[in-house]
């Protein structure tokens, strides 16, 4: 889904400590809501209010765990597609409709969308693309893993 850039007012402080502090990590605990809130000085039904808000304006897409698919013996796949500018919103609806599609970004460039299957096994990564384009009328470019990297990737609200 297409997202235009926040107002700097649309996040309060509170809104930009969540954002900085759930990069690095969320506890797994009974209560992990309660016990991540603690130190913002939040409750966890206060946390979860808010993750939800910024949910709703765009500051976030989602709130959830990252899994390695292949570690579990699945697998994943980077995809691009060269969507029509006039079809992108279709495009993306259908696209991001697969349960298997882990995340998608729009990208100013002739391959203007680019996302991540991840599947139960190798074949899944080709049996979802195929659907994708049957679907779209549109070829998904696929781009297996041939080497793996940890960059670390955080940005500071």
């Amino acid at each position: 889904m297409r997202r235009a850039a926040l107002p700097p007012e649309a996040l309060d402080a509170t809104d930009r400590a969540i954002l900085n502090a759930l990069q690095d990590g969320f506890p797994i605990a009974h209560d992990p809501f309660t016990q991540a809130a603690a130190p913002l000085g939040l409750s966890g039904e206060a946390l979860t209010a808010r993750l939800a808000h910024l949910r709703d304006i765009g500051a976030i897409t989602r709130f959830g765990p990252f899994f390695d698919a292949e570690a579990m013996g699945g697998a994943f796949c980077l995809c691009a597609m060269d969507v029509p500018e006039a079809r992108f919103e279709e495009v993306v609806t259908l696209v991001n409709a697969h349960p298997e599609v882990a995340h998608n970004y729009e990208r100013a460039h002739r391959l203007n969308m680019w996302f991540v299957l991840a599947c139960e096994t190798p074949e899944g990564i080709e049996r979802v693309a195929a659907r994708i384009e049957r679907e779209t009328g549109l070829c998904v470019l696929r781009f297996p893993k041939l080497r793996e990297f940890f960059i670390g990737f955080r940005v500071e609200a």
